[in-house]
């Protein structure tokens, strides 16, 4: 089947789509967009986390056809309507945080991070926690992607 949708603010449409499908898999393998990565398969590790319409979903749990004409916002829209080669508030703080090891999380990372600053601009510590809780990361001990959601919040709230 053939779906159309709205990735990061484009309308594109992906071909010969199964409908058993995940929207990770349609998102990855036929739209071209790698961000959101593959590793549990069941919604526990937070990696294939994007927004659909304007809700954070595990994209391994939504089914291709469900998001047929609805938009998609990827890791790779965060810095949407940024200049060229300009990151968001988050995607910064990450970098300068130094909340980057392998990278395999941080998509997913990112994307709850942004969700839960656009929720709450100004989150306590246990507040960040509970929002990220649903991500994991194999390379750190979190210290340093709590510091970078801290970061960003300060910096887009001045």
């Amino acid at each position: 089947m053939r779906l159309k949708l709205s990735v990061n603010g484009e309308d594109v449409a992906a071909d010969d789509v199964w409908p058993g499908e995940s929207l990770l898999y349609m998102l990855r393998e036929r739209l071209g967009f790698p961000g959101a990565k593959n590793a549990c398969e069941q919604g526990e590790c937070g990696s294939c986390t994007v927004y659909l319409d304007d809700t954070a979903v595990c994209s391994c749990l939504v089914a291709a056809p469900q998001a047929a004409g609805r938009r998609v916002r990827t890791v790779e829209g965060l810095a949407a309507g940024l200049p060229d080669e300009e990151l968001s508030a988050i995607q910064a703080a990450f970098v300068e945080a130094g909340a980057v090891q392998c990278g395999f999380c941080t998509p997913g990372l990112l994307v709850s991070a942004t969700d839960l600053l656009r929720r709450n601009p100004q989150p306590s510590d246990v507040e960040v926690r509970e929002a990220l809780a649903g991500n994991l990361c194999r390379c750190t001990g979190y210290e340093k992607i709590l510091d970078a959601v801290r970061l960003a919040a300060t910096r887009r709230n001045p």
